[in-house]
């Protein structure tokens, strides 16, 4: 689904990709981890199409297609998907218009019809219940308002609508308490099928708990060090990242 090779970029002077090599195939999760200022956001912005980052090397095939070539619109409607960290708030427009504009222009480019109001109004409390995100929330604003949690919600309910074939969540636990946690991770869990990715950017451990990746990948300055499985997740939890970067220590 999704081949990074040798991916770098910079942004302005300073070079923070310095050559990523990444395979992902349908049906996987994959976590990356890694210490402040190792690259990790600005490789699922750069993936996103963040006009902030140059790209000076390296290609990205999405489904066989070139992903570097296309415009954020574009690499939205392929079917990617990008969960801030920091989710902006959009006063003045509904999280139902809002959705039902996004979905719709999403099925025009696959040269669908667009939903009636019922089956869009039935699929929007489908998608609610998987992130347990009350009715009210989505006649609200943007994210105005929202509390933290609120917003990682809205993040993955989103997500949820709008089934994208990969989906980057760029520190989605990112303040979170445990029951919202455990709601948001849950509802990433039931959004998994066999023909669908994930990339999930993390810190912490604790979020493996219920997003259980195929691989965790350790980027630090700007390159990916070390791949395994599960179990890495749990021994950077225990040991920290000191004995990868300083192995002689």
């Amino acid at each position: 689904m999704l081949t990074v090779t040798s991916l770098r970029a910079n942004v302005g002077e300073k070079e923070i990709l310095k050559g990523i090599d990444l395979q992902v195939n349908a049906g996987e999760v994959h976590a990356i981890m890694g210490p402040n200022g190792s690259g990790k956001s600005t490789f699922a912005s750069v993936l996103a199409g963040s006009e902030r980052y140059e790209v000076t090397a390296g290609t990205v095939l999405f489904e066989g297609r070139n992903l570097l070539d296309k415009s954020i619109e574009e690499r939205a409607r392929e079917g990617l998907f990008l969960g801030f960290q920091y989710p902006v708030e959009i006063p003045g427009v509904s999280m139902a218009n809002f959705m039902r504009l996004a979905l719709n222009e999403q099925r025009k480019y696959r040269g669908e019809e667009p939903l009636t109001a019922a089956e869009f109004l039935r699929r929007m409390k489908e998608k609610a219940a998987i992130v347990e995100l009350e009715s009210k929330m989505t006649n609200r604003a943007v994210n105005e308002g929202f509390s933290g949690g609120e917003k990682k919600k809205n993040e993955i309910f989103q997500m949820a609508m709008l089934d994208p074939k990969l989906a980057i969540l760029d520190e989605t636990d990112s303040g979170l308490d445990i029951d919202a946690l455990r709601v948001v991770a849950t509802g990433v869990t039931r959004l998994r099928r066999p023909d669908n990715a994930t990339i999930v950017i993390t810190h912490y451990q604790r979020l493996l708990e219920y997003i259980v990746p195929d691989f965790v990948h350790v980027l630090y300055n700007g390159r990916i060090i070390k791949t395994g499985g599960k179990e890495l997740a749990l021994e950077l939890e225990e040991r920290g990242y000191d004995w990868l970067i300083n192995p002689e220590l």
